[in-house]
């Protein structure tokens, strides 16, 4: 078919009606689906900078386990004397929010003792997921005789 037909079929004035609703309709369906997308991307970017301005405005504190807080949950936990204590805390070891290892010391015997959540006392052993006893590491570690 040569190009001077294709072009006398397209003046007719049928065609041009049908490419002149043809175009308009996919005009008119891109037209919407890029407001649609820019009304998407405005909101997203409004929501995650809400949420961003939100994260900053709250600071991160991380609790920190002091000497006296560590000798407060120990007397607590022992239900001795908080101002004449007969355990006392030495040195904190590992100072984790979660876990804490404390030496304690009573009677002139040292021992290991854990504190959970900054509120929770316990000596005895404490397993890691390997079985292997964190208590008795943590003893030879600090040279601690007769931990248990």
């Amino acid at each position: 078919m040569k190009f001077s037909v294709f072009v006398k079929k397209l003046s007719s004035p049928r065609v041009k009606r049908r490419l002149k609703i043809g175009l308009s309709a996919w005009g008119v369906a891109i037209l919407i689906s890029l407001i649609f997308k820019l009304a998407y991307n405005i909101g997203y970017f409004k929501a995650q900078s809400l949420i961003n301005d939100k994260n900053a405005a709250i600071p991160i504190t991380r609790k920190v386990l002091t000497m006296e807080s560590a000798q407060r949950i120990v007397s607590g936990a022992l239900k001795e004397d908080p101002n004449n204590p007969k355990t006392i805390v030495n040195k904190i070891i590992d100072n984790n929010q979660k876990l804490s290892t404390i030496i304690i010391e009573n009677n002139k015997q040292q021992r290991i003792g854990w504190i959970i959540d900054l509120h929770l006392f316990f000596t005895g052993d404490l397993f890691n997921d390997n079985g292997y006893n964190l208590t008795e590491a943590m003893a030879h570690q600090h040279d601690i005789k007769g931990n248990r």
